[in-house]
C-alpha cells in the first residue's frame, strides 16, 4: 500500500503531505484546491508522462516522492535490489522530479533508475483511473490478461498444457527453418571439416609428437659438438687411457688429495671426516665419467634420420598453421570436428523426424489453443454480465459491457485469441472498444465497475480512481461509494471526488485547502475526524458548512456508510 506521498512545486501545491490509510481514502476540497494533482503525482510516481507544465510557477522543478509498504519476499523487491536499491525499514521509497525545462529523474530505493522500471513496477503496485489516463485496461494484452485472472484456475491447466506445446513448437519449428533454409551453408561447412579431417587422419599426429621431434631434431643438427663436449668432459674427469704419458685428471687429483688424508685420520676424527666426502666425491665423479662416455657413444651424426625428423616437424607445422597454435589444439580441433561433422551428416534424418514432432506438436496446439478459447469465452460471458450488471447501478442502467474472444489469426505465448472489452452506451449501438465507446467519465465507472468484479480475483494492492463521479448524482452517487468501499474491503482505494455520497463511505478523509495567498501547503492537507468530516460534507452538500440542513444530511450519510461497513 502506499503509505505516504510528498509532493512538492506540483501545480498549484507549494508543498503537501499525504498520509494515506490501508482502506477506502477520498480527497475532496474546493474546485482549483489541487484535488487533481493528488491523482497526477500518484502518476508521476509511477512512471507517468512528465510534463514540465505541471511544475508550479517560479519553482525550478515538481518532486513526488512516496513510501509504498511492499511484501518483503515479492517480486517487487526482488525488481529493487536486481537494481541496486534497498528499503527502508520495510518500505520502498519513489521518488520522481520533473524540472522546468523537461528533464525527468527518477529514483527506486535510493538509486537512480530509467523511468520505464517505474511503469514496469506499477503494473504491480498500482491501477490509476483518471479522465484522462485509462490506459491500463486499454491495452489488448492488458484485457486478454484480465479476463484470464477473472477465469482463474478454470485456466490454469490448459494454458500450462498449451505453453508448453508452443515453446516446443517454437524451438523446433526454428530448428527446422535453420536445418532446411541454411543446408546451402551447412553443406559447405560439411566439405570444409572433411577436408581438414582428412588432412590431419593423413598426417596421424601423436600427442605431443612436436615436442619430442623438436627435442631429437636439436640433438641431431648438434651431434659432433655433443659427442666432442662428452669426450672432453669425460677425460677432464677420468684422462685418456691412451695417451702416453698420464695427464692429471679429476679422479687422480682427488685419489691424491683422499690418500694425504687417509694417512693421519686416526689421529683427528674431523680430518676423517673430510677424507670420507673425497672419496664419495672420488665415487660420484667416476660415476658421472662413465655415463659421460656412454653419451658420447650413443650421440651418433645421421643426416638420413635428421631429414625424416624434419620433414616430419613441417607436416605438423602444416597442419598447426590452419587448425590450432600447437598440436593439442589441433587435436582438439579434429574431436570437435568430428562430432559437427556427424551433426551435418544426419540433418536428413533429423529433418524428418523435427518434420514429425512439428505435425504432432501442431495438432496438439491447435487442441490446447482451442480450449483456451472455450474457457475464455465462457469466462468472457460472465464477466460481461458481471460488469453490466455493475453498470446498471452505477447510473448507466442501459450500458452494455461485451467481452469479444476471437480468432488472432496465429499462435502466440497466451493461444491464439484476442480479446477485447467493448461498450455499448445505449441500447441499439453497437458495442465499441473502450476508448471509442465511453466518454470520459462512463470510462471511469467502467473501470470501476471492472475492478469491483476483479476484487476478488487477485487485485492490484491500490487502486486509484480521479473524479469516477463525474455526470453522477443521487442514488448512482451512493451506489458508487458502497462499490469503492466493496473495492477497499481488498485494496488500499483512493479517490478524488466532489460527491459526498461516495466520501462518506470512506475510511479516510483527505480536504485538500488552499492559503490565504492561493497555495496548498503541508498544513493545507488535512486527515478529517468526524467533526471534521460532517463540516466539509455539509459543505459539498448545500455549499455551507454551518448548514442545519446539510449538517443533518451529512450525518445520515455517514450513518449508512456505517451500517453497512
Amino acid at each position: 500500500m502506499v503509505d505516504e506521498v510528498r509532493i512538492r512545486g506540483l501545480g498549484v501545491i507549494d508543498e503537501a503531505v499525504l498520509d494515506l490509510s490501508p482502506g477506502f481514502n477520498v480527497v475532496t476540497g474546493e474546485t482549483g484546491a489541487g484535488k487533481t494533482m493528488v491523482v497526477t503525482s500518484l502518476g508521476l510516481m509511477f512512471g507517468g508522462r512528465a510534463d514540465p507544465q505541471r511544475v508550479r510557477p517560479g519553482a525550478e522543478r515538481a518532486t513526488v516522492e512516496g513510501r509504498i509498504v511492499v511484501d518483503p519476499g515479492g517480486r517487487v523487491v526482488e525488481r529493487v535490489e536486481e537494481a541496486g536499491g534497498e528499503l527502508d525499514d520495510g518500505a520502498l521509497i519513489v521518488t520522481r522530479s520533473v524540472s522546468a525545462e523537461g528533464r525527468s529523474r527518477a529514483y527506486l530505493g535510493g538509486r537512480s533508475v530509467p523511468v520505464s522500471l517505474l511503469i514496469n513496477l506499477a503494473d504491480d503496485l498500482v491501477a490509476v483511473h483518471g479522465q484522462s489516463d485509462q490506459q491500463r485496461l486499454l491495452q489488448a494484452g492488458r484485457q486478454r490478461a484480465a479476463l484470464d485472472r477473472y477465469a482463474g484456475g478454470a485456466l490454469t491447466k490448459p494454458l500450462r498444457a498449451y505453453t508448453a506445446a508452443y515453446e516446443r513448437h517454437r524451438q523446433v519449428s526454428a530448428l527446422l527453418e535453420e536445418l532446411t533454409t541454411r543446408a546451402r551453408e551447412r553443406e559447405q561447412e560439411a566439405d570444409l571439416l572433411r577436408f581438414g579431417l582428412e588432412e590431419i587422419e593423413k598426417v596421424d599426429p601423436k600427442p605431443e609428437e612436436d615436442v619430442r621431434l623438436a627435442a631429437e631434431e636439436e640433438r641431431l643438427g648438434h651431434a659432433d659438438a655433443l659427442r666432442g663436449a662428452a669426450d672432453s668432459a669425460h677425460e677432464a674427469l677420468l684422462g685418456d687411457p691412451s695417451a702416453a704419458f698420464e695427464a692429471a685428471n679429476v679422479v687422480s687429483l682427488l685419489g691424491t688429495a683422499r690418500n694425504a688424508l687417509d694417512a693421519v685420520r686416526e689421529h683427528d676424527p674431523e680430518l676423517a671426516g673430510l677424507a670420507d666426502r673425497l672419496a664419495e666425491a672420488g665415487y660420484l665423479v667416476s660415476d658421472v665419467a662413465t655415463d659421460l662416455a656412454a653419451y658420447a657413444e650413443s650421440v651418433d651424426a645421421d643426416p638420413a634420420r635428421l631429414a625424416v625428423v624434419q620433414e616430419r616437424r613441417a607436416e605438423l607445422t602444416s597442419l598447426t598453421r590452419k587448425y590450432g597454435q600447437t598440436l593439442a589444439e589441433v587435436l582438439e580441433w579434429s574431436g570437435r570436428s568430428a562430432a559437427r561433422l556427424t551433426e551435418l551428416e544426419g540433418d536428413d534424418e533429423r529433418i524428418e523426424r523435427l518434420r514429425a514432432e512439428h505435425a504432432e506438436l501442431a495438432g496438439r496446439l491447435e487442441a490446447e489453443a482451442a480450449e483456451l478459447t472455450a474457457v475464455r469465452s465462457r469466462a468472457a460471458e460472465r464477466f460481461s454480465a458481471a460488469v453490466t450488471g455493475e453498470l446498471a447501478a452505477l447510473a448507466m442502467p442501459h450500458a452494455r459491457v461485451e467481452v469479444a474472444v476471437t480468432p488472432a489469426g496465429e499462435y502466440g505465448p497466451h493461444g491464439a485469441d484476442e480479446v477485447e472489452v467493448r461498450l455499448a452506451p445505449h441500447p441499439g449501438s453497437p458495442p465499441l472498444p473502450l476508448h471509442k465507446g465511453a466518454s470520459g467519465g462512463e470510462l471511469s465507472r467502467v473501470m470501476l465497475a471492472i475492478e469491483v468484479v476483479f476484487a476478488g480475483a487477485d487485485p492490484v494492492p491500490t487502486f486509484v480512481f480521479d473524479e469516477v463521479d463525474a455526470g453522477v448524482g443521487g442514488k448512482a452517487a451512493v451506489e458508487i461509494g458502497r462499490r469503492l468501499a466493496r473495492l477497499a474491503r481488498n485494496a488500499q482505494v483512493i479517490v478524488v471526488t466532489h460527491l459526498p455520497q461516495v466520501a462518506a463511505f470512506a475510511d479516510q478523509h483527505l480536504l485538500v485547502e488552499k492559503s490565504d495567498d492561493g497555495t496548498v501547503t503541508r498544513s493545507g492537507v488535512t486527515a478529517l475526524d468526524r467533526e471534521g468530516r460532517v463540516r466539509e460534507l455539509s459543505r459539498m452538500l448545500a455549499g455551507l458548512e454551518d448548514s442545519e440542513l446539510g449538517r443533518a444530511h451529512a450525518e445520515e450519510l455517514l450513518q449508512l456508510a456505517a451500517e453497512e461497513s
